[in-house]
């Protein structure tokens, strides 16, 4: 059962066309505002039939003020380039090795312009075992068993700013699948403010990286303790929602009996995303900036994060 939890959402200011940072700087901003881009899910309320989103149905709200939208346009065709990793917690439950076989098939089944990598949690890092490729059959069969050890990761959020931070910058979009408990092991549970998640999150949405996750148990007394299997799935949530990713938990301590469908539902999610450029109003210093996407279409959500990073160099 997929559900989402309701948090102060992120997104990245990219200040270029294209998803690469260190171009962001180059660009100057106009008398109108800085610019700024970031990806949109398109997701139906209601079946699966994604209506037609047009640029002029697309609005950008600064509180109440509304920020010009100057471009949209369907990473799809000659705009489909996607670098897209899965990220496994080595403290996972052996369980996910009944997965394998369903994330090797969404490996395989996804289309000639994505590259996949492969990556596992392991002690605050993220081990790469197969850099970003077209050739997903290799990307697959770099899959293998998780670790199934406790102490095997100090913390999921540590690894994922480790991928973010050594993942060269691209001119495609990227995202990221974890599939972990999300119990951070090394602060601990029980506190909305875990500086961990925080970090991680901005670090992804800074890079212009969206996180999605799937839960699934880790290994120990944790495995089946629902107050921490409770914390971490609320924290996966709060890093899928602040990077304009999708959470997907069950809502107690066992395990999913497949990740078929949240991969499935991934898969989509991909298919329907959008390049939305609008510019943003100058800032007097480098923050966060609140930003709310909406549309008047009925019957179907724009899904992404809430806030842009934006600097004075930018102007």
């Amino acid at each position: 059962m997929k559900r989402r939890f309701l948090f102060l959402v992120s997104v990245v200011c990219l200040s270029c066309v294209v998803f690469n940072p260190a171009l962001w700087a180059q660009q100057s901003a106009t008398s109108e505002g800085v610019p700024a881009h970031i990806v949109v899910t398109v997701e139906p309320k209601h079946g699966s039939t994604v209506p037609e989103i047009r640029k002029e149905d697309v609005m950008v709200y600064q509180g109440r003020d509304r920020d010009p939208v100057t471009d949209w346009v369907a990473l799809q065709g000659d705009r489909a380039g996607l670098e897209l990793f899965i990220l496994i917690d080595d403290e996972s439950g052996l369980n996910v090795g009944s997965q394998l076989d369903s994330i090797k098939q969404f490996i395989n089944t996804q289309p000639a312009t994505t590259k996949i990598g492969v990556a596992y949690m392991q002690n605050g890092i993220a081990r790469v075992v197969q850099n970003p490729t077209n050739d997903h059959a290799q990307a697959a069969n770099a899959l293998r068993l998780p670790m199934g050890v406790a102490g095997a990761n100090a913390s999921p959020y540590f690894s994922l700013s480790d991928l973010v931070k050594k993942w060269p910058a691209s001119e495609e979009r990227r995202e990221v699948v974890i599939i972990t408990d999300g119990i951070d092991r090394y602060y601990g549970t029980g506190d909305l403010a875990d500086p961990y998640v925080e970090s991680a999150a901005d670090d992804a949405a800074k890079a212009g990286i969206i996180v999605s996750a799937i839960y699934t148990p880790g290994v120990g007394h944790f495995a089946h303790s629902y107050w921490q299997s409770y914390w971490g799935q609320l924290y996966l949530s709060e890093l899928a929602d602040k990077t304009g990713g999708e959470a997907y938990y069950i809502g107690f301590t066992g395990a999913p009996v497949s990740f078929t469908p949240y991969l499935e539902d991934t898969a989509r999610r991909l298919q329907n995303q959008y390049l939305l450029s609008f510019l943003v109003k100058p800032p007097k210093k480098a923050g966060w900036q609140q930003i709310r996407i909406t549309t008047e279409v009925p019957n179907v959500d724009l899904v992404s994060a809430g806030r842009v990073w934006v600097s004075p160099e930018q102007r």
